[in-house]
């Protein structure tokens, strides 16, 4: 059986199913409702079927009022899964900044050796310092 997180990232698979959760970030809506954009495209059981893996994900909880069957949307999965994501970006961060600071060494090796260390074109920066400086500006907007 598959974990949450699988099941959150295979619902989040497809674009039909992302534009519904789009569309219940702004708030509850029932199924008519958010079957209306894609009415020419698909029938309302192919919503329907595109909800319940929602529903199954966790993404999407489902109420009865009277006749009205609502949905909303439950974030949870979604805080999960960015803080999976979040996990391995700052693998990744970190692996950069190490490579930047290999490179910083080895202009520095060259620069001593009076061998010329290779250009980057005007106004570019190299990829250890666009690294570096994206983790500088995410880590002070954090603090902020």
């Amino acid at each position: 059986m598959p974990d949450g997180l699988s099941l959150t990232f295979s619902a989040l698979a497809d674009p039909t199913r992302r534009a519904i959760l789009a569309r219940l970030a702004s708030g509850e809506a029932n199924v008519s409702d958010l079957a209306k954009p894609f009415m020419k495209a698909m029938s309302l059981p192919a919503v329907t079927k595109h909800l319940k893996v929602l529903e199954n994900a966790g993404l999407v909880r489902k109420s009865r009022a009277a006749q009205w069957r609502t949905c909303s949307l439950n974030p949870k999965p979604l805080k999960e899964a960015t803080d999976w994501i979040e996990e391995y970006r700052r693998i990744w961060e970190d692996c950069l900044d190490r490579l930047g600071d290999y490179l910083d060494e080895l202009q520095v090796q060259q620069a001593q050796s009076g061998k010329r260390a290779p250009k980057t074109a005007p106004g570019k920066t190299t990829p250890a310092k666009t690294s570096s400086t994206k983790r500088k500006r995410h880590a002070s907007s954090q603090a902020q």
